[in-house]
């Protein structure tokens, strides 16, 4: 009884590998790449799963891919502080303000949904994303169902093919790692390897 579900799941895997969009992957590549060639940083907005990511995304950026990268969930004090005191929709752009964000610079958004002002769904995000249109700075996501506000202004976004209703959450914050682990390890932009694959 549980092989139905469990069979079911690991179709579905292989059918959104199969249909991520790599051309976007590479347009993510390219800016990034640019965004370290000019001394730019990269900050990694995510609530959820997705915060949990970004934690991970930044040493990776950081460690493998050599781009000075945070995220404000890293920060529990300074993030409960600011949903406490300026509430929780600026939260995320407020931070972004103190970082001097500006147009050497790049956002990347881990989202199921993208953002939707008009449902009141992740406004944190979009208020950011809305700061970094205004400074210039790059865009670039990974996101699920139709990319949400997230998809309607990135420079470049990966939308992770919704197959079931049912199973858009895990398969999206699933597929997340998977394309940011094949960004910083591609070897047109990866600057070390890591641990396990330098050991001969």
């Amino acid at each position: 009884m549980y092989q139905d579900y469990i069979k079911k799941y690991f179709a579905e895997v292989s059918e959104i590998a199969g249909k991520i969009d790599q051309d976007a992957i590479a347009d993510i590549i390219k800016i990034l790449a640019e965004v370290r060639k000019n001394s730019g940083r990269l900050f990694i907005l995510g609530v959820g799963g997705g915060a949990g990511h970004a934690g991970h995304a930044v040493n990776d950026f950081r460690k493998l891919a050599d781009i000075e990268t945070y995220a404000p969930t890293d920060n529990v004090s300074e993030l409960t502080a600011r949903t406490n005191d300026d509430g929780w929709n600026t939260a995320f752009a407020n931070w972004l303000k103190v970082s001097r964000m500006n147009a050497k610079d790049a956002v990347m958004i881990f989202s199921v949904g993208g953002g939707n002002l008009e449902k009141n769904i992740s406004v944190n995000i979009i208020e950011s994303l809305k700061l970094a249109k205004n400074v210039g700075a790059k865009i670039v996501g990974v996101v699920g169902r139709d990319g949400g506000y997230t998809k309607s202004v990135a420079d470049a976004c990966v939308v992770v093919p919704p197959l079931d209703p049912e199973t858009v959450t895990p398969h999206t914050e699933a597929f997340q790692a998977v394309v940011w682990h094949c960004i910083v390890s591609h070897p047109e932009f990866a600057a070390q390897k890591g641990k396990w694959e330098s050991v001969k």
